[in-house]
């Protein structure tokens, strides 16, 4: 989809399950699982979506998915499927991992960062070697002294090799990394979360990313049951969705395997997605 001198594509790295309670928070089994089945082990199927945009002189990744590195354990956990994964999505449009020149993490949980890096030869490198990668500065420090109840969700072996490497772009707050494209930090699902939006011609593109997971997650109290700082994740709600619908924003969620994209209509909490197809 084109906004202006921005094209941007949504690739997912593939399909992957979480516990179903543990997406939908306080909300009931018997409300939620209509929208979502959940399997004879609780999860609900999700996806990985990730942002591959052009701007006029650059290729910019934004999230990267769970990568591949993953044991066997966590692979049959989490329900993650085989290929083609991010990697072989970039490939399918020419864009090797050479090509990128900048990675925005939005976060460094471990289903949004895992192609962060790859194992070569042993070792774990950077997987985008000419790319500076975007962070908020708190989120870093967090993921590298996290707290007991969120340690599961960092991985040192997505974001350690980039410290060594010196290939981090640290940001506090607001930033915008490149023309066109803003970071934005949204606290809630936990500190230092940022969104990204995508602004050319006119026209904008926001990525809710875990603030609004996929569209079943709009109501403001349908809330991760992961979120750290979950009254911080319905403020921001009740502040960025009414502005997507005033602003006439294409919505891109990171989880939904439906709907991955779409424009909101309605007030008051309550919303209808018109979807798009965003290849």
């Amino acid at each position: 989809m084109k906004l202006g001198d921005l094209e941007f594509h949504i690739l997912s790295d593939g399909p992957f399950r979480l516990d179903g309670g543990a997406m939908f928070g306080i909300i009931p089994r018997p409300m939620w699982e209509k929208k979502l089945a959940p399997d004879s082990r609780n999860r609900i199927g999700l996806t990985m979506n990730c942002l591959l945009v052009r701007t006029a002189a650059q290729w910019v990744l934004v999230d990267t998915g769970a990568g591949d590195k993953l044991d066997a354990k966590r692979n049959d956990i989490y329900g993650l499927g085989g290929p083609p994964r991010l990697l072989d999505r970039l490939a399918q449009r020419g864009v090797r991992p050479e090509d990128i020149s900048l990675v925005i993490d939005t976060h460094l949980h471990f289903d949004h960062c895992g192609w962060n890096t790859r194992i070569v030869d042993g070792k774990c490198v950077p997987t985008f070697p000419n790319a500076r990668y975007v962070v908020q500065r708190g989120e870093l420090e967090w993921a590298e002294h996290p707290s007991e109840r969120d340690r599961a969700s960092y991985l040192p072996e997505n974001f350690a090799p980039i410290t060594a490497a010196g290939k981090w772009w640290l940001v506090d707050g607001y930033a915008e990394v490149a023309p066109g494209v803003e970071v934005i930090r949204m606290p809630g699902h936990n500190r230092d979360m940022q969104c990204v939006r995508l602004t050319g011609g006119g026209q904008t593109a926001f990525f809710f990313v875990d603030l609004v997971s996929t569209v079943h997650h709009l109501p403001v109290p349908w809330v991760l049951g992961y979120d750290l700082y979950p009254m911080q994740t319905m403020e921001n709600k009740k502040i960025w969705i009414p502005q997507a619908v005033r602003g006439h924003w294409l919505c891109l969620f990171s989880h939904d395997a439906d709907t991955p994209a779409g424009y909101l209509h309605g007030q008051d909490g309550k919303y209808e997605i018109e979807p798009v197809r965003v290849d």
